[in-house]
């Protein structure tokens, strides 16, 4: 028997199911703005441009992707409620869209995930249970609840009405600057970086996809290497947001589109925090920091090009920040 959190099919979104996203989302998610910063360019020697999801709905790129899966429900799945397992925004994206259309959620939390992304999920309306910070645990509590509850399962990545949500992202990165050579973006579980795959190969193929990922987590950059999914071993790195492993689905883009894995240490990772905090005033996640921490590592590979990165969240635990600013 098939288990309730399980996707008995595998059905890969394309670029239609993207443009029907935005068109799904449109009225509850922002389009966010684009900026720039002359100090970190010099630094680069490229031209950067940085597409704030820090400063999406519940601060992170995640509302898209649970937007867009919950505003596809029909009226029979919706009466049934939701329910994920999520460290953190995710879950409150998830928590935060179907308290927009009314439903319960429940969402699943390693109780090791940030206290501030636990007591948003708590704040948006959703149920938090909380499990060992283990894959295993995850899945065995969510398929626990869902065979109780019946509740609709929407996975954090691995799920195609996440994976068209996220695409909207890098579609509106692409209207606002026409002609970058190449995006980076986070990967974790790889549901942005499969939107990315798809819009840019309909919109604009000529532009290559970078994935960036910490060392301590660099299951992506094995398992490119290796031609194969490889799991997430013991991830070990302050970007909590990537600490999970690629799926199916999003291994079918991952492995298909995009040109290499960049990999950044946590000091590098905290040090690129640090400098966007400071020279552009805006407040970024480790996990969305790991794009600029990668490029700064090696950045004669994106010398004078034009580059876009997605600064994917700014959910920081402002009682552990991993340097003093100032």
């Amino acid at each position: 028997m098939t288990s309730p959190v399980t996707r008995p099919e595998f059905n890969p979104p394309g670029f239609e199911d993207v443009l029907a996203a935005r068109e799904r989302i449109a009225n509850h998610v922002h389009r966010t703005p684009v900026m720039t910063c002359a100090t970190i360019d010099g630094m680069a020697g490229a031209s950067l441009f940085f597409k704030c999801e820090n400063l999406q709905k519940v601060g992170a790129f995640k509302a898209r992707g649970a937007a867009n899966a919950i505003f596809g429900l029909d009226e029979d799945e919706a009466a049934r409620g939701v329910l994920t397992h999520s460290s953190g925004n995710h879950g409150q994206a998830l928590a935060w869209a179907a308290g927009r259309r009314g439903i319960p959620a429940t969402v699943v939390v390693p109780s090791s995930a940030p206290a501030p992304k636990k007591a948003a999920m708590r704040g948006y309306g959703a149920r938090i249970v909380e499990c060992e910070p283990t894959s295993a645990a995850r899945e065995a509590t969510a398929a626990s609840l869902a065979e109780e509850t019946g509740a609709t399962f929407v996975h954090p990545y691995n799920d195609a009405r996440v994976i068209a949500g996220q695409g909207t992202c890098v579609l509106e990165l692409l209207e606002q600057v026409p002609g970058l050579d190449a995006v980076i973006a986070p990967v974790g579980g790889g549901g942005l970086v499969s939107g990315c795959c798809i819009t840019l190969r309909a919109q604009s193929p000529e532009t290559l996809l970078y994935a960036a990922e910490p060392t301590g987590a660099d299951d992506a950059y094995r398992s490119l290497a290796a031609g194969r999914v490889l799991p997430q071993e013991d991830p070990r790195t302050i970007a909590d947001g990537l600490r999970t492993g690629l799926g199916d689905l999003t291994w079918h883009f991952v492995s298909r589109d995009v040109e290499a894995v960049l990999l950044a240490t946590d000091a590098e990772i905290v040090s690129a925090m640090r400098l966007v905090w400071e020279r552009m005033k805006l407040v970024v996640e480790p996990s969305a920091a790991v794009p600029l921490a990668a490029l700064l590592s090696d950045p004669g590979r994106f010398e004078g090009k034009r580059v876009g990165l997605i600064f994917t969240g700014g959910n920081v635990d402002l009682e552990r920040l991993p340097f003093t600013p100032g």
